[in-house]
Parts: C-alpha cells; structure tokens; sequence
C-alpha cells in the first residue's frame, strides 16, 4: 500500500501487513542502504532534519517502530526481539539487507537486537543514545509506567506548533526528562518530535518490551562496527554507562 501524503520531504510512505499486524515506514533514495529508527513515543517525523539530506545518496527506510504514529500494535510484544523483527520484515519487504541501522534511543537497542537476531541485515550501527541500559532501572520504570499512563503528549499535540516555538513550551515539554538543553533545540525539530503521540495506538507495549530487555546481555552475538554517541548530559543514560555497551559488542564470550 502507497500513502500519497509525505510526512518525509520527498519520501513515499507505505505499508506492510506483517503477520496480521499494518506497519507503516517510508523509504526513499539510492545508495548503499540506511535504517533510522526513532525512539520510544517517536515517529517518522522524528527524522525530519536527517532523512532528506542523508537520501540523496542512500536507499533510507524509516519504520514506524510497532504502536507507534502510524503502524499497528503487534498482538504480542514480550521482549524487544519482537520490535526487532517487525523492522527486519520491513527492511526485507524494500530488499534493504546489509543496510546500516542508525537507532536513537529505543530504536538503538532494537538495532542491537536486530543485528543479534539476523547478522547478515545490519552491516553496522550508529546508537545515539541508545536505551536499554539505564531503561531497566527503578526510575525508569515508574517514568515510563506515569508517561504511558497519563500521556501527556495527547495533550500537548494538538498545539504542537505553539509548544515548539515557545521557550517555556520546550521547556515544559522535554526538559525534565527527554533533552539536556531544550532552549538548544529547533522549534521544527521539537515539533516534529510532538507529532507522535496523536497518531499512537499503543506505545506502552513497546515501553513494556524495553523495561524486561537488557541488549547488553548478548552484545557478543553484534559483529557488524558500533558507533556509540551520547551527550555528557544525557538525562537517561549517563556517559559512564554508556561506555559499557561498545565496550561488549563483539566480545566472546567464554
């Protein structure tokens, strides 16, 4: 199925059925191949700044992760290799294997998982600040457990654009959680990342997913290269912390 609409500037959105479940991504270019998926509570959109540039010469598939903007909740989802799976079903439907997967944040971890999962369908990894390390924590969880309850986002998307471009909207909306320095993001990049929330059907399921998962517990199976980036004030994943996960990837075990 072909959306005539684009979310992404020059970019065709489609839809796969994937085991009874409608997941929407958008591709667009040609080129050696890129994978970018957006974290949790993000959509398509989340990529506006980077997808159009970087199609101008890469194949870019951009998935709407599972519940998430426009793609349907899977009927199960007890671990991030579920997640996983459904993005390697739509890089298979666009013949995209071998591609390079770039993963912010939840989409990190699902790139780890992918790349564990099917080997030959990563050929390397960009994590920016990816969840699943600090995610299984206390505090994580009862954030994860209030957001997914109260959403607020359903709230704040109707009046995406008036947030965005207020200092005090971006503030409220991201500072005390989701981005070191608000006053620091583009009003069009923080309204892309308000989109979302009235456009999901079912994020905690993925919420859920990341709180039982620890990507790190099998780096050793990653063997494609991991390029690592977290900002020093990252409110998630601490620097320190996040050091441990390229210093696991590729490591034998025994």
């Amino acid at each position: 199925m072909t959306d005539g609409k684009h979310r992404l500037a020059g970019f065709e959105e489609r839809e796969l059925e994937w085991r009874g479940t409608p997941l929407r991504y958008a591709v667009a270019g040609a080129g050696p191949a890129l994978v970018l998926v957006h974290g949790l509570g993000g959509t398509i959109e989340n990529w506006l700044a980077l997808a159009p540039p970087l199609a101008a010469g890469h194949r870019v598939l951009v998935p709407d992760l599972p519940g998430h903007g426009r793609s349907a909740p899977l009927p199960e989802a007890r671990d991030l290799d579920a997640l996983a799976e459904a993005v390697l079903a739509t890089v298979d439907a666009e013949h995209v294997r071998g591609a390079v997967w770039i993963g912010h944040s939840l989409g990190g971890a699902v790139a780890l998982r992918a790349a564990a999962l099917s080997p030959d369908a990563v050929r390397g990894i960009v994590l920016a600040a990816a969840a699943g390390i600090g995610s299984t924590s206390r505090a994580a969880e009862v954030t994860l457990a209030v957001l997914g309850a109260a959403k607020p986002g359903r709230w704040i998307a109707p009046h995406r654009r008036a947030w965005a471009r207020s200092r005090l909207g971006r503030w409220a909306a991201f500072g005390w959680w989701g981005v070191a320095d608000p006053d620091a993001l583009d009003p069009a990049q923080a309204e892309a990342f308000l989109v979302g929330p009235a456009r999901h059907s079912d994020t905690r399921q993925a919420g859920r997913a990341l709180l039982v998962s620890d990507p790190r517990t099998e780096l050793d199976r990653v063997r494609c290269p991991c390029l690592c980036l977290w900002g020093a004030s990252d409110n998630w994943v601490r620097l320190r912390t996040g050091w441990s996960t390229p210093a696991a990837c590729g490591r034998r075990s025994g």
